[in-house]
């Protein structure tokens, strides 16, 4: 016979108290590296200006690229959602997916572009 009710009961709390736990030190660890941050940007002074310039720049980039990825494969996923619901008018429903796909794809380029204006890269 297994554990009783009790058993699992207080099995299940120990596993609920270290997730917690776990989740407290990853806490912690996110709050020490943004302390060290908040650190480096009170000493800012100007010969930094262009090291935060690309700290800046990398990260519109990124969240760009991921936003970009989300949005389109969100459009993707409601597209075959669609055919798979109504297959006679596949053709109308996949040319406005890859419409508003490519729409999406030219706000993610124009965000990295203006990405790289920012590190100084090529200028205009």
């Amino acid at each position: 016979m297994g554990p009783g009710p009790r058993g699992r009961a207080a099995t299940a709390g120990v596993v609920a108290d270290a997730e917690q736990a776990q989740v407290s030190i990853e806490t912690e660890n996110i709050a020490m590296h943004m302390f060290a941050f908040l650190q480096a940007a009170g000493s800012f002074t100007r010969e930094y200006s262009g090291a935060w310039a690309m700290l800046g720049a990398g990260v519109g980039a990124g969240l760009a690229t991921i936003g970009a990825g989300i949005g389109i494969g969100r459009i993707g996923g409601q597209v075959a959602d669609g055919i798979a619901r109504q297959p006679e008018a596949s053709g109308s429903i996949q040319t406005a997916g890859l419409i508003l796909a490519a729409l999406i794809e030219g706000v993610a380029l124009f965000a990295v572009v203006v990405a790289f204006v920012i590190q100084n890269k090529f200028t205009f």
